[in-house]
């Protein structure tokens, strides 16, 4: 009898990734998102590539393709990094208590890769009032009717 692998709420493989597998997708990322995504870094506000990205898609995990926003989500927060008011699928992060540099945050990761992604704020618009202010780095864009390619545990594409 197999196990069953655990799966969101909207169908996708949420297996953790081993430290192998996590090191073996990062070797196709840039430094830059190495330090995002791997060694919880940020990037500079007003510098990230999707930023002004206004064209209508998905936004996934960039080291495993987990989908984890829509650009029906997406709103200009004014601080320098992409935000959004809601995930696609809460399934797909997790939240973590902060307290680096001095303030109590909630930091957001990718659900399956444990990828860090920025953080979630709760100053954003009606109706979730929440802000999930983002890495253009730790984030990979997919235009609409593209399904982001995934990476999920031990190499296997679902």
């Amino acid at each position: 009898m197999s196990a069953t692998r655990p799966r969101s709420a909207s169908g996708y493989d949420l297996v953790p990734l081993s430290g192998r597998e996590r090191e073996r997708l990062a070797a196709r990322l840039s430094p830059q998102q190495r330090h995002v995504l791997l060694a919880h870094g940020t990037e500079a506000p007003f510098c990230g590539n999707l930023l002004d990205n206004h064209r209508s898609g998905r936004y996934a995990c960039a080291l495993c393709g987990l989908p984890l926003f829509s650009s029906a989500d997406k709103f200009d927060s004014g601080t320098g990094w992409p935000s959004f008011s809601r995930p696609v699928d809460p399934g797909h992060l997790s939240a973590l208590r902060d307290v680096s540099h001095g303030m109590v945050r909630i930091e957001v990761r990718c659900a399956r890769c444990d990828g860090h992604l920025g953080h979630v704020f709760p100053d954003g618009p009606a109706p979730t009032f929440e802000r999930y202010c983002l890495n253009s780095e730790a984030l990979e864009f997919f235009d609409e009717g593209i399904e982001p390619p995934q990476h999920a545990a031990d190499g296997e594409v679902p």
